[in-house]
């Protein structure tokens, strides 16, 4: 690996912790530049999600005395996502890399998408359902959004948050704490069987999360600092500029 590929990956990796301590949306900064690195489109996106599961359970650790009282029915919320998780990692190691290339930019595109229109997302779904609560209909869609976690996961946050939004009766930052632990055990599932799988790339993955741990402990002193809007603004342009580059690349 030469120097401008490893500080692609560690510049990446900084600018998606702090995507993430912040607003969101890492993943519109780490997927491309592993795929910069020259990794395989499967490959990058088994190893970004391996690159932000580290950030991903800091999230969740430092919110859980907001999580839930542990009910049966929010267990079953919980397993249902992992389960969606272990089937959405099965589904990308058995898609064939040229079906997965071609998809790659609507992925990212819709990842943008979700993270420009989440709030949306949610407010409709709210309407849609009536408000109250859904224990069933909230772990058939936290099941559905674990294969979208396990299968690519950029976004995944943004569509939890809108089905706990909209499922339940439980206030914002609960609904957070538990989207970022059902987040994780749908990643944590899926990487089990892409590191059995050797799909991981370890060299240049490890050197993203010393990016991703840097960007993430930065992003935490200086979310009362730094403008919201200037953040999600800069992450949505981002998105965009990515889907184009892919589109061009792949399909054009």
């Amino acid at each position: 690996m030469n120097f401008s590929t490893m500080i692609l990956l560690i510049g990446a990796g900084f600018a998606g912790g702090l995507a993430n301590a912040l607003a969101g949306g890492a993943s519109l900064f780490t997927f491309p530049a592993l795929l910069g690195a020259g990794l395989s489109p499967v490959i990058a996106n088994a190893s970004n999600s391996f690159a932000l599961l580290p950030a991903n359970s800091m999230a969740a650790w430092v919110d859980r005395e907001k999580l839930p009282a542990r009910t049966p029915a929010t267990r079953l919320k919980f397993f249902c996502a992992m389960l969606g998780g272990i089937l959405g990692g099965a589904l990308l190691i058995f898609t064939p890399a040229k079906y997965f290339q071609l998809l790659v930019p609507a992925l990212i595109g819709l990842a943008t998408a979700m993270f420009i229109f989440g709030k949306s997302l949610q407010r409709g779904l709210g309407k849609l359902l009536g408000g109250g609560e859904h224990p069933r209909l909230c772990a058939s869609l936290l099941f559905l959004s674990g294969i979208y976690g396990g299968y690519f996961g950029a976004g995944l946050g943004v569509v939890m948050m809108a089905v706990l939004g909209a499922t339940t009766a439980w206030e914002m930052r609960m609904n957070n704490a538990f989207k970022n632990i059902a987040n994780v055990a749908a990643n944590v599932a899926a990487n089990v069987l892409f590191i059995s799988s050797g799909m991981i790339a370890w060299h240049e993955t490890l050197i993203m999360i010393l990016g991703t741990a840097v960007g993430g402990y930065l992003g935490g002193s200086l979310v009362k600092v730094l403008p919201a809007q200037a953040v999600r603004l800069t992450i949505c342009v981002s998105g965009v500029v990515m889907t184009a580059i892919y589109i061009n690349r792949y399909w054009l």
